[in-house]
């Protein structure tokens, strides 16, 4: 029986969006998981999420997988659709003190920890946070992250290029819009 390559194995991959899509841009995970399901097809073993506001929970969402790619609104003191990259070395060493994940600040890096004891926890980590400008409960990104989903959409794809994970463009007349946007005027 022939020996498989490592570049030939199923990886797990976890691309989850994080945050609540009725107060503003605390939207943007969701909204990024939205697009990027209508917009690609995946290799086999990725998987996408919308976690919503998850608490330490988030610690069972992460494990078992190899690779977790997390997309949420941070407020870290950059303007407003700033996009950065956290990987899991800096988001454990710094913990909530990186940055302010809103509703769930605190369980990242706790349920990274409770994860890492149980041997669960993926190897890889990203977190894509992109800088929001409102959270208030109403549906809808502000102009400076809806100009921002892009960046981050791309941001995703690279971390799958990185990883040696395939993906597929699908052929659509338009860019989808998400249920809960309201019209754009």
């Amino acid at each position: 029986m022939p020996i498989a390559k490592v570049e030939d194995m199923v990886k797990h991959i976890l691309i989850a969006g994080m945050g609540n899509r009725f107060s503003g841009d605390d939207g943007v995970g969701p909204h990024i998981i939205c697009r990027l399901e209508a917009l690609y097809r995946f290799a086999d073993g990725v998987e996408l999420a919308d976690l919503g506001t998850p608490g330490m929970d988030l610690a069972f969402e992460l494990s078992g997988y190899d690779a977790a790619i997390l997309v949420d609104a941070v407020s870290d003191g950059k303007s407003a659709g700033s996009v950065s990259r956290y990987r899991k070395e800096e988001i454990l060493r710094n913990g909530a003190e990186l940055m302010r994940l809103d509703t769930h600040s605190l369980a990242l890096a706790e349920s990274l920890l409770i994860a890492d004891l149980a041997a669960q926890a993926p190897k890889d980590l990203l977190l894509i946070g992109v800088t929001g400008e409102r959270f208030d409960f109403s549906p809808g990104l502000s102009e400076p992250v809806r100009n921002a989903v892009n960046q981050a959409t791309c941001l995703v794809l690279a971390e799958l290029d990185r990883l040696g994970v395939r993906y597929w463009k699908k052929d659509l007349p338009a860019p989808p819009r998400t249920w809960w946007e309201p019209p754009i005027k």
